[in-house]
């Protein structure tokens, strides 16, 4: 069997989970499969292999109407569908996309003053500018809530002296793992107030003096992901650029509970990609003279890569019915992301292990597929932390110091 007799095969999605999608959802879910396999497919690997970002397909990116799907009036579904297709192509441009829409453009809804909105919302949508959102610190990353070191400073922009009823403040610290953080013209930038303590949220030029960007190299995952170093050195930001309504913490955590989902969903899309790349090479390499699809320990292994694509799938079926509802929890949102992060990497590695010798090279894009999925099974809260999350509901005994 060989070739385009694949198509006669069940698709991944085994139980038709995107059959729960109206019809226009799944009319706009083909139209984002046929970009993907026209202008991504293609060329993902070489992004990786060098490590560069493809700006130029930011417009046909836009041009889908993609952006933050819930706000255009999708459901909860089938934006998840989108990321883990995204991701099923290349994982690093679903990161791209979850970075900037998820998290900088959803920000903009969540938080932005009318005039913040008038001023960004737009171009953001339509990826005529580019967002980055730091958070995480060099010291600080499950525990940035409460040890956050970025400093911010209100004052008087005419003195320069702190003033509490100032009009602009001062930046000072350091973030890292910034996605998109090498290009972006503009982050949203989290940092403690020195007055009173307080997480303060701030929408930052990327070119305002004092601010420094370097790019992480040596990365072994998500290679086409821009992530950067950034340094704040008494960086001035106006107050018209604070996110007002943001005192606390707390108040960024529906934010971030919304990306850990989308996270989750990545951890589907890399089931998804692993599994159609070890079918095809398992139904069309030949050893001993026959078909590798034709083993029994083959055939084993590619049942258990569908049975934990086709669960994790149906956790976050779950899960965005939940969201549809109001009634998704971090705790069920942290299981999601713990559980499916353990299911992806054992996907992946069995994907590995059929690829035998080949499994090791991106040309076969098995190997970046299981280099990738490091990276998600850590960011958006590492495993550990999830886990300590619903451990912390069901017992309701926290073991997070």
């Amino acid at each position: 069997m060989k070739g385009d007799s694949l198509a006669d095969l069940p698709s991944a999605d085994f139980y038709a989970y995107e059959s729960l999608l109206n019809q226009a959802e799944r009319d706009k879910l083909a139209e984002l499969r046929e970009f993907l396999a026209a202008e991504i497919a293609p060329h993902a690997g070489d992004w990786w292999n060098k490590a560069e970002f493809p700006p130029h397909i930011l417009p046909k990116l836009a041009a889908l109407e993609l952006s933050t799907p819930a706000q255009r009036g999708y459901s909860n579904l089938f934006a998840g569908l989108v990321i883990a297709e995204m991701t099923r192509v290349d994982t690093s441009i679903a990161t791209f996309f979850l970075v900037h829409h998820d998290l900088f453009v959803q920000s903009l809804h969540d938080f932005g003053s009318d005039d913040q909105k008038q001023r960004l919302l737009a171009d953001a949508s339509s990826l005529r500018i580019t967002g980055a959102f730091a958070l995480t610190e060099p010291n600080h990353g499950s525990d940035v809530a409460g040890g956050m070191e970025t400093r911010a400073r209100r004052i008087s922009s005419a003195t320069g002296k702190p003033d509490e009823g100032g009009d602009a403040w001062v930046l000072n610290g350091v973030k890292r793992w910034i996605g998109n953080g090498t290009f972006c013209d503009y982050m949203l930038v989290w940092a403690c107030d020195e007055e009173d303590g307080s997480v303060r949220g701030f929408i930052v030029d990327a070119t305002l003096p004092g601010v420094s960007r370097t790019r992480i190299e040596n990365k072994i995952a998500l290679r086409t992901v821009q992530n950067a170093d950034i340094v704040f050195r008494n960086v001035r930001v106006a107050e018209a650029d604070r996110f007002a309504s943001i005192n606390s913490f707390e108040d960024t955590k529906e934010l971030l509970r919304g990306s850990r989902v989308m996270v989750a969903w990545q951890a589907v899309g890399q089931q998804l990609a692993a599994f159609d790349v070890a079918r095809q090479y398992a139904v069309e390499r030949r050893q001993f003279g026959r078909p590798l699809a034709h083993f029994q320990l083959i055939q084993q292994q590619l049942v258990t890569m569908l049975g934990n694509a086709v669960a994790s799938m149906g956790m976050m079926a779950g899960l965005a019915r939940l969201q549809d509802e109001g009634a998704a929890g971090m705790p069920q949102v942290a299981l999601a992301k713990s559980y499916l992060s353990a299911r992806m990497r054992e996907t992946v590695a069995l994907g590995r292990s059929i690829l035998g010798g080949n499994g090791i090279v991106t040309d076969y894009r098995m190997a970046k597929i299981f280099s990738d999925a490091e990276a998600i099974y850590t960011y958006e809260g590492s495993f550990e932390i999830n886990t300590l999350i619903v451990g912390r509901a069901v017992t309701g005994i926290s073991a997070i110091a």
